[in-house]
């Protein structure tokens, strides 16, 4: 089992990436690079938790969010074909004094085959810095999407 602790300091006051984070509409695949449309099911959505099935490049998973506490968001996986047993994402959010928020996220992967206790390592070590990226990718895409549009000027 790997447990891998990532942070990143944003712009967005915690609802903001809640928002990008549930948004599970066509285009997931901008925000989170691992979440690919044609896995994306959504399989029930409340006001504050769903049933959802992502995944991309032949791995699959079916998590339940739950974001009732917008500070304290967590995503339980139901089934995986590679994932099982404790598997999961939270996402901590602290308001810093100077508008900025910073998110702590931990990811908790237990491989329940071969290739999935084989990737867990792999996460573990190496290939951490591919989930960094993945993250720092989708607050940088959630901060663009909530970013104020400036109007555009015309040549004169």
């Amino acid at each position: 089992m790997s447990t891998i602790h990532l942070h990143q300091r944003t712009t967005l006051a915690p609802e903001q990436y809640v928002r990008g984070l549930t948004d599970f509409g066509p285009g997931r695949s901008k925000l989170f690079g691992n979440s690919a449309d044609e896995y994306l099911e959504v399989h029930r959505r409340g006001f504050t938790d769903a049933d959802v099935t992502e995944g991309s490049g032949g791995i699959w998973e079916r998590l339940h969010y739950d974001w009732s506490d917008l500070n304290h968001v967590v995503l339980t996986t139901i089934d995986s074909n590679v994932w099982g047993g404790a598997s999961s994402h939270t996402y901590t959010f602290t308001r810093q004094a100077n508008g900025a928020t910073d998110i702590d996220v931990v990811v908790i992967r237990e491989g329940k085959t071969l290739k999935g206790r084989m990737l867990g390592f792999v996460l573990g070590t190496i290939g951490r810095r591919v989930l960094e990226k993945a993250f720092e990718n989708s607050v940088k895409a959630i901060e663009a999407l909530d970013a104020p549009k400036q109007p555009t000027q015309s040549a004169a």
